[in-house]
């Protein structure tokens, strides 16, 4: 019940495409938040001791790490639509503006102030579940991208900054993340090098790689962050683990992380974190879809943990 009530919504979201992007035009707010803003070039990043040194824990440098897998992939993608909307990293630089534009980056265990004062805005908190989850879905792609040669000769190595604490947590290099999750790393340039490599491109073949290194990375990321789930109110605790349930059955179906496709699923995404109180699906300031949403990722998880 769960997935096929998931899917429906899905499709249902699909379906109302015109809705959201219109014959003419294309919305600023469907890119994610400062999206123009972000670095496009890795040279853009700034350059020290011989090495391109990015700050993952800032929100903007983050997404410029999407940008560039994106910019650096496009060519592949020629065939899907223009400007790149058919590229099926869409979907990792989505979540991540739905999880900035939510709050979900930011300090939930108030013993800092990041993501709250202004100054801070663009801070991501190393304490933030879903910031730490991400790291594993947008710094190891881009490592195993380098590692594969999506960035041809690149005149410098990368060297990504840690957070200021809990720097254990995370590698900062190819060679640091290979040394440590080779696994994990094999499986994200499995997909770039089957992008990249393939005399003719074919775009379930790419999916299928996709999603199989999607779904390690979180089932990798998953146990290692369980302690930063105390941060979250217990509804939007659940919630994180029924998407990170979900995602293996999503995954299953090929679905295709493009723009649009990705932008209408997301529009059935809760637009800010979950407090206690709210119950699932009578959470009054939601959509009727969203609460569906919500119901069908929990359902299928309580499934899921119930028949092993």
């Amino acid at each position: 019940f769960g997935i096929h009530a998931l899917l429906l919504v899905a499709t249902a979201t699909l379906n109302s495409e015109a809705a959201i992007r219109g014959k003419n035009a294309i919305r600023e707010d469907i890119y994610p938040p400062l999206w123009d803003s972000a670095p496009e070039n890795l040279l853009d990043f700034p350059v020290e001791e011989n090495k391109i040194v990015i700050d993952a824990w800032n929100y903007r440098e983050r997404l410029g790490v999407y940008k560039n897998l994106l910019n650096a992939s496009a060519k592949y993608f020629t065939a899907f639509g223009s400007e790149n909307f058919g590229n099926i990293l869409w979907g990792l630089p989505l979540q991540h503006g739905w999880q900035f534009h939510t709050g979900r980056l930011a300090d939930p265990s108030s013993v800092t102030s990041s993501g709250y004062e202004a100054e801070d805005l663009l801070r991501i908190s190393v304490r933030s579940w879903w910031a730490c989850m991400n790291y594993y879905l947008a710094i190891i792609p881009f490592l195993g991208a380098v590692e594969a040669g999506l960035f041809e000769e690149l005149p410098y190595e990368i060297e990504i900054l840690p957070p200021e604490e809990l720097r254990d947590d995370f590698c900062y290099s190819v060679a640091d993340c290979r040394s440590r999750i080779p696994k994990l790393m094999d499986e994200w340039k499995a997909y770039f090098e089957s992008s990249t490599t393939q005399s003719s491109f074919n775009l379930d073949d790419a999916l299928g790689h996709l999603w199989k290194a999607h779904v390690a990375s979180i089932a990798y990321a998953l146990p290692k962050f369980q302690d930063r789930l105390i941060y979250l109110s217990d509804s939007e605790a659940y919630f994180g683990e029924d998407w990170a349930n979900g995602v293996d059955f999503i995954a299953a179906t090929h679905f295709s992380t493009d723009f649009w496709n990705t932008n209408h699923f997301q529009a059935f995404l809760p637009q800010r974190m979950l407090v206690e109180g709210d119950v699932i699906p009578f959470i009054y300031d939601f959509s009727p879809q969203q609460n569906k949403v919500l119901f069908s990722l929990s359902a299928l998880h309580q499934t899921n943990k119930l028949t092993g």
